[in-house]
């Protein structure tokens, strides 16, 4: 009897041990566990809440439009309309609100901003729902006084380092945050192969594989790894989804026309990598692909963006863009038309930005039938899902005071090595660079002495047009080799403007006076549709100043400050050296000065091709067809090539090593190549793995970067560099627009040098 007591004593021990690791095995780890209780929060929240509310919930003001105004316009200092407000929040339910007002505002004003407008959302509405307030913070915090504005994106492609990529963005999340403002609208991963749009600069460059890491990086850098307890972060959002970089014109906001194969072989693979590492929202292309806008297309912003790439966040619209559909691209006969078409197609806010007629058109549809409830819930569902994930419902507004690195001297360090990294020094004849600090220097043309142009667009008003009215302390190009080489070794000619031609007579006397010409050239501040041009040389102007300069006799320094690549061949070969500085912002003076006198050794790398004709845009994974004709002087022959970039010391490579000479389905290869720094200083080198395909069944290109490391070496010093390939390595979409590999010979090449090895399916 008491064997058998004993027995169900230890089988009710035993029994109760089970179920408890079976509870516990069944309950959710923390972190899903708050996930499912924000989930249940969500949709708890959803069943209380009216059409009304949510519609208003998808629905985006600009802060301008809650502003007081007069006759005039909006008053300064910025104030919010309380009445304004109020019909916004309270009447309509709105859910997100936009935009800087005009231009940069303080701390102490963005916080005085977002707590009025949380207040008002949290206390005086039924449900306590935060707004969500959004930006573009696309170099720092543009629009907040004394922010850390970093080079932009094209300038941080060119560093080619995704820690500089990354340390930028967590900066300016930071800093962002520090304002109030949760949402970053950033970074753009449209691919920069169209150099006259005038959005290029907002780009990572012409490549995939560049593109990919760098976007990986920011939008890392910008969310952290716990966006909901980190209230130094900000959502990012991948924009412009997609196919809005290359317009066949060239011009902001007009048609392009990308085959599908293309579109996923090239455009895609960006934005799926930032789904891949997190991203929380999309902004939609603004234009239009094969003839249909993107924000009515079902194939791309489901089937593509939701079903393919699985993204589960907010999609939002570009400015007036569901409007557009009716006025512009003229698909919609109705706004109301253009509204059902884009929010059936998957768009779950609209950017409106100026009125409610959205909200209003919203409303109506679903009562008529034409939207189903199901689809706005599956919008709000994501809307409320990135509020909870920024922890808005616990913290809707946070206190700059808590933010004490704000403009700090780590910060500004952190942008000066940003800058250093992206210079790139295109051209150095009879090493004319560097300078020594007591050469006598002429500094002309119109971007020497110009924030603005540094900076560009984005930049404390949206054109970028004032940034030298709320700069102080940060040094011009002029003034930044004032400082480097001192006042008395610096000669000043304004040499002429960016429109006109004027003082070249006052330019070509100091010039005889100056043992070396700074010619410094490029673009004024521009963005968006504003910066539409009908010639990518540069201007007259520009022009006859560099001819002029030359005609001195004088050794001349070429350094371009520019968006985009500006053409220069009629007056490159008579420049002795060429310093591209990209726009690299606040401290990109700074930068530009220490790599002319040698106190930075550049280390910079082209990240897209710089043409030397108008009507010769090739890029650098051309296809063989379009190197034809060299005899009469055409093919790919561009002014410089992606990836080049010189150095103020020489690097030599060994030849390539694979660990095999064939790779199978289930295989990989190793390679190795040695590189060593054969000059008499330290420098860095970026060592850009290219593959080559022979034969395929869709025309390969001559070249894919497929991989990059940079690295930096002492004088003498020697380094093995490894990559990998794997088989998803030498995938292309073929025939039927799926991705592929083939059987056949590929070659690896680094730097000139090359290996080949041979797929094959069938290896064991």
């Amino acid at each position: 009897m008491k064997k058998r007591i004993v027995v169900l004593l230890l089988v009710f021990v035993l029994l109760g041990v089970i179920i408890g690791l079976l509870v516990r095995c069944s309950e959710p780890s923390p972190e899903n566990r708050d996930a499912s209780s924000s989930g249940k929060r969500i949709e708890a929240l959803i069943d209380k809440m009216t059409l009304e509310e949510k519609v208003g919930q998808m629905t985006q003001i600009t802060l301008s439009h809650l502003l007081r105004q007069d006759e005039e316009g909006v008053k300064e200092p910025f104030e919010l309309d309380t009445a304004r407000l109020r019909k916004a929040v309270v009447d309509h339910h709105v859910g997100s609100i936009l935009n800087n007002g005009g231009h940069a505002n303080s701390l102490a004003k963005w916080h005085t901003i977002i707590s009025q407008i949380q207040e008002m959302a949290m206390d005086e509405t039924r449900l306590g729902i935060p707004v969500i307030y959004g930006i573009d913070a696309i170099h720092g915090a543009n629009y907040t006084q004394d922010a850390t504005l970093f080079p932009q994106q094209i300038a941080q492609a060119a560093t080619w380092n995704p820690e500089i990529v990354r340390e930028a963005a967590s900066i300016t999340a930071y800093e962002t945050r520090a304002s109030g403002i949760p949402w970053n609208f950033s970074p753009v991963l449209g691919l920069g192969r169209e150099p006259a749009w005038p959005r290029f600069w907002e780009t990572f460059g012409e490549d995939v594989h560049l593109a990919k890491t760098l976007g990986r990086a920011m939008v890392k850098g910008y969310q952290g790894d716990q966006l909901t307890s980190d209230s130094t972060r900000v959502a990012a959002c991948m924009k412009h989804y997609i196919g809005y970089s290359v317009p066949r014109t060239g011009k902001d906001r007009t048609p392009a026309w990308i085959p599908e194969r293309q579109l996923r072989q090239y455009f895609l693979p960006p934005f799926a990598e930032a789904v891949d590492a997190g991203v929380k929202t999309v902004m939609i292309n603004s234009g239009d692909v094969n003839g249909i806008p993107a924000h009515s297309s079902s194939f791309l912003l489901k089937d593509l963006l939701r079903e393919e790439m699985n993204f589960e966040g907010l999609v939002v619209s570009d400015w007036m863009d569901i409007r557009y559909l009716h006025t512009r691209h003229k698909i919609a006969a109705t706004q109301k038309e253009a509204v059902k078409m884009a929010v059936n197609a998957g768009v779950d806010m609209s950017m409106v930005p100026d009125n409610y007629r959205f909200f209003d058109h919203l409303v109506a549809l679903v009562r008529e039938g034409k939207v189903s409830e199901q689809r706005i819930n599956d919008a709000v569902r994501n809307i409320l899902e990135v509020k909870m994930d920024l922890g808005l419902y616990e913290k809707p507004v946070t206190h700059y005071e808590n933010y004490p690195k704000f403009a700090s001297e780590e910060f500004s360090r952190a942008n000066l090595e940003a800058a250093r990294e992206a210079i790139t020094l295109l051209k150095n004849k009879g090493n004319n660079l560097p300078l020594d600090k007591n050469t006598r220097v002429l500094v002309t043309g119109p971007t020497a002495n110009s924030m603005t142009a540094l900076n560009g667009g984005w930049s404390y008003t949206w054109q970028g047009l004032e940034t030298d009215r709320f700069i102080e302390e940060h040094h011009t190009v002029l003034e930044a080799i004032e400082a480097k080489a001192g006042a008395a070794n610096v000669m000043y000619a304004a040499g002429s403007g960016f429109e006109e031609d004027k003082n070249l007579r006052a330019a070509y006397q100091k010039a005889q006076q100056a043992d070396h010409i700074i010619l410094c050239l490029g673009e004024n501040a521009y963005c968006e549709t504003p910066g539409n041009i009908n010639d990518l040389y540069l201007p007259e102007s520009q022009q006859k100043l560099a001819r002029r300069m030359a005609a001195t006799g004088k050794p001349v320094t070429l350094v371009l400050v520019e968006g985009r690549p500006r053409l220069i061949s009629n007056f490159e070969p008579q420049m002795d050296a060429v310093v591209m500085g990209y726009l690299p912002g606040n401290r990109g003076g700074d930068a530009i000065a220490d790599v002319l006198f040698g106190d930075v050794n550049p280390s910079g790398k082209l990240p897209f091709t710089y043409p030397r004709h108008p009507n010769s845009l090739e890029i650098y994974d051309h296809k063989s067809t379009e190197t034809n004709g060299p005899q009469h002087g055409l093919g790919y022959n561009p002014q410089y090539s992606f990836g080049h970039g010189l150095s103020y010391t020489t690097f030599q490579y060994s030849d390539i090593r694979l660990s095999d000479s064939t790779m199978a389905e289930d295989g990989r290869i190793d390679v190795e190549v040695e590189v060593t720094n054969t000059g008499n200083r330290a420098g860095k080198e970026t060592v850009m793995m290219f593959l080559r395909d022979h034969y395929a069944s869709v025309t390969p290109p001559v070249r894919k970067l497929k991989d990059y490391q940079k690295v930096a070496l002492e004088a003498g010093e020697s380094r093995k560099v490894q990559f990998q390939i794997r088989p998803q390595d030498i995938t292309f979409v073929g025939r039927d627009n799926r991705w592929i590999r083939e059987e056949g010979k590929f070659s690896v090449m680094i730097a000139g040098r090359q290996a080949t090895f041979v797929f094959n399916k069938s290896q064991s």
